[in-house]
């Protein structure tokens, strides 16, 4: 059984999810109206549930978080449980020197082959993007 801090653990990914979604979701009533037009269970939500699952009162079954995963288009071990524990050292690295390539992942081959599928507008805006963030180091 969940304990109180998962609950609201959950509740808190949920809220981000549904901030990130084009539907502007505002409460229990629309979230449930906008999840039952996608579930294909044998029992819609009522906006009573979807409210607990908002304020951290209840987490879905796992029929449930799939369609709101697939929905929110976000992956359901993460909605459910968070992030792995390994998560935080894959996604912030430790920075190399620029002379220095980082190793290549399947992630970072995907990534890359992403990037160069995009029009040369893209990847140039993509470009300069990363220069941004990665900035000249030499100021640091």
């Amino acid at each position: 059984m969940p304990t109180a801090e998962e609950k609201a653990a959950f509740s808190e990914r949920l809220k981000f999810a549904l901030q990130r979604s084009p539907e502007k979701v505002l409460g229990g009533t629309q979230l449930a109206l906008h999840f039952n037009l996608r579930h294909h269970g044998d029992q819609p939500i009522s906006p009573q549930t979807a409210h607990k699952w908002l304020t951290g009162r209840t987490i879905p079954t796992s029929d449930k978080l799939e369609t709101l995963s697939h929905w929110l288009r976000v992956d359901p071990h993460w909605l459910h449980y968070g992030p792995p524990p390994n998560a935080q050292a894959r996604v912030t690295p430790k920075p190399l020197p620029r002379d220095e390539k980082y190793p290549l992942t399947p992630e970072t081959i995907e990534l890359a082959s992403k990037i160069e599928s995009l029009s040369a507008h893209h990847r140039y805006l993509v470009q300069e993007l990363i220069e941004q963030f990665y900035g000249d180091r030499s100021e640091r």
